[in-house]
């Protein structure tokens, strides 16, 4: 039987500092955007720089680091799984986000 992967890592800095969730049930989480850049060659042979952001979400557990250390231009490193969520918005339209669900987060990283 074949078997399916979701995995993604990560390298990059983060956009803003985390914004920490607490739930009624006591579980924390924290959400932030990544940047990861690339240096591509152009159709005119120039080489330019691409940053893409990225959505990501943690839930605390183990291999989590303390979440206030999520901190706007840190440099980290994460491994997770990619999730599309479909809503609904408060005027009625429907909505997707593609986020990375975190499952292990290391920061600082030496760069």
């Amino acid at each position: 039987m074949d078997r399916s992967l979701n995995k993604v890592e990560l390298r990059g800095r983060v956009g803003q500092d985390a914004r920490i969730i607490r739930t009624e049930n006591g579980s924390m989480a924290a959400r932030f955007t990544l940047a990861t850049n690339e240096i591509i060659k152009g159709r005119d042979e120039n080489l330019r720089e691409e940053v893409t952001w990225h959505n990501i979400v943690a839930w605390s557990r183990k291999g989590m680091p303390d979440f206030e250390k999520i901190r706007k231009g840190a440099f980290l490193a994460l491994e997770g799984k990619i999730r599309y969520v479909k809503y609904t918005s408060t005027g009625g339209e429907e909505k997707q986000v593609t986020e990375i669900v975190a499952q292990k987060i290391v920061i600082p990283l030496v760069e």
